[in-house]
């Protein structure tokens, strides 16, 4: 199929589609469960799954992603495997070894930090007991430091060692820029000032990130993370392929985006199917801390278990419906 093409009607949409409930083994972004609705369509499976909270033109990038998927299928690879970090929650120091039994072989890790109602202490000693187990640590604060207390804290972290990097530290681009410049020693990475941007490239220009997070749903596809990554390599920016909490479905698509970039410095953050008790197929378990790249196809028995209950289905099947008619504004998909 070629990469421009029109829009599936809604009907075809969901001809096939699944609403699936997803169980998790530790909190995350404050939710317990993870739902997504997967596509079908001749090129395999697709997801669709932006968080609850986020609204319909938001929601519409995600669904264009779920189309590429699943009507045109991922661009050309360059490599066979990802490495990827383990993913550490803000969970208490004392359940990290367990937890890190999900991601075996895993040289990095991506912590947690900066949760509501914990403390920095309570930071420190996470990073400092993944530090005992994986050597390579970075931390996600998701915006929630002022710029004073990002760098407080940065450097309070870098006491027990390096950070690899620290993925948006503060919640504007303003604030990135102060961080960067106060001289903490450690990277900034931009993720919701790039995923959540008119002008993904907004943060770069202005000098507020040396690493950028790339997520395939919320930039609107696979193609779309391979263009920008060209785009952040004229400023010297590498970037990090990250997952945006999918299913195996989706984790395929991000998988998909890292394999055909040029460069990949850093381990990407898309080693995140170990916080689910259940995933809606078994898939290679990650070797020597990389995941194979290839497509996914649902287990049957697997995905009559974890299927929403019908009123979350609907809920879903409305939202695609709103997001469908944005896309058919918009006209033709163009994933060139």
């Amino acid at each position: 199929m070629s990469p421009i093409f029109e829009l599936p009607s809604f009907d075809d949409l969901i001809a096939d589609a699944v609403v699936v409930s997803l169980p998790m083994r530790v909190r995350f972004r404050g939710i317990t469960t993870r739902e997504a609705l997967l596509l079908r369509g001749p090129a395999g499976w697709g997801e669709f799954a932006p968080f609850v909270e986020y609204d319909d033109e938001e929601a519409a990038h995600w669904l264009r992603a779920g189309i590429e998927a699943a009507w045109l299928g991922p661009p050309p690879s360059i490599r066979a495997t990802v490495p990827v970090n383990a993913t550490v929650p803000a969970i208490d120091a004392s359940a990290v070894p367990e937890l890190l039994e999900r991601f075996p072989g895993s040289r990095t890790a991506k912590i947690k930090v900066a949760e509501k109602g914990q403390s920095l202490a309570d930071d420190i000693a996470r990073v400092n007991e993944v530090r005992r187990h994986i050597p390579n640590v970075r931390v996600d604060a998701n915006g929630g430091w002022s710029v004073d207390e990002a760098v407080v804290a940065l450097r309070a972290l870098t006491e027990g060692g390096e950070l690899e990097y620290a993925e948006q530290p503060c919640a504007s681009v303003e604030e990135l820029v102060r961080v960067r410049a106060a001289g903490t020693g450690v990277r900034i990475a931009a993720d919701e000032s790039i995923r959540r941007a008119e002008d993904p490239l907004r943060v770069v220009r202005a000098g507020g990130a040396d690493v950028a997070i790339v997520k395939v749903p919320p930039l609107g596809g696979m193609r779309a993370v391979v263009a920008l990554s060209t785009q952040l390599a004229e400023y010297g920016v590498p970037v990090v392929v990250s997952s945006a909490l999918d299913t195996a479905v989706g984790m395929a698509s991000g998988l998909a985006a890292a394999a055909a970039l040029p460069e990949l410095p850093f381990a990407c953050g898309l080693g995140t199917g170990g916080l689910f008790v259940r995933d809606i197929a078994v898939v290679d378990p990650a070797i020597s801390g990389a995941l194979s790249v290839g497509a996914v196809e649902p287990d049957p028995s697997i995905l009559a278990q974890l299927t929403a209950t019908p009123e979350r289905t609907a809920w879903w099947l409305g939202r695609v419906r709103r997001c469908h008619r944005i896309l058919d504004q918009r006209g033709a998909l163009n994933f060139v």
